[in-house]
């Protein structure tokens, strides 16, 4: 799909007011010359969201958590006592360790992983996933979406991770695997010093999107009232 394409439906769906989503994939040549960092990934949002496009890999993320999630690095030993103990997002190490395993994190199936705003290339066809940093309105919508074709409890997940893993390692393993689960992230205190006070995360694997597209004639986003009211307010 072309991303023009998409922008034109998203803003017909949406308005004018929301966020272009962002979306990443992975390629063996970075997509841009992005610089050392240190801490969270979601430290560039802020040059994404301006149209800059992020490429990382263990050269210049220095985040441990980061790198295990985006798939380049084994887990690191000392996270599921870090996460416990020093951050006390979970009781006990062995939570930790079980969550990790629910997510089945998949190794990096390429050597840089990019991240860019939608309309800073041409095409969506070689991405992995989209995410989108929504409001309450906005998410209810989205959420609506991709409730609408699937009665699967599990069609809109809110699961316990890191940003990353949340909105990178789920999606990464469900698009490999041709799923059609969405999942609702950046409820971690880590990552939120990073997101506006009022969004939330929802990302859609890409072979998810490619099948909610096939609705969008037919669903409230475009046949509702009260979405045209949702949507004017937002």
């Amino acid at each position: 799909m072309k991303s023009q394409d998409f922008i034109k439906l998203f803003r017909e769906l949406f308005g004018n007011n929301v966020s272009l989503p962002i979306v990443y994939n992975y390629t063996n040549e970075p997509m841009a010359n992005t610089p050392k960092f240190g801490g969270c990934i979601f430290k560039k949002l802020v040059e994404i969201d301006h149209g800059e496009i992020v490429s990382v890999n263990t050269s210049n993320l220095q985040c441990g958590g980061g790198r295990f999630y985006t798939g380049f690095t084994d887990m690191p030993n000392r996270v599921p006592n870090y996460v416990s103990a020093t951050e006390h997002y979970k009781q006990t190490a062995d939570l930790v360790l079980q969550s990790i395993r629910q997510m089945d994190v998949q190794r990096a199936p390429a050597e840089w992983l990019n991240i860019w705003r939608v309309d800073q290339t041409e095409t969506l066809d070689d991405i992995e996933g989209m995410i989108f940093l929504a409001t309450p309105d906005e998410l209810s919508g989205l959420c609506g979406w991709a409730f609408y074709d699937n009665s699967d409890p599990e069609a809109v997940l809110a699961t316990f991770g890191s940003g990353c893993s949340a909105l990178f390692a789920n999606v990464t393993t469900e698009n490999k695997r041709g799923g059609q689960r969405c999942f609702i992230g950046l409820f971690d205190p880590s990552a939120r010093a990073f997101i506006d006070k009022d969004k939330l995360g929802f990302a859609i694997p890409k072979s998810r999107l490619e099948t909610m597209l096939f609705t969008v004639n037919e669903n409230f986003l475009t046949q509702s009232s009260a979405w045209a009211k949702i949507k004017d307010r937002m």
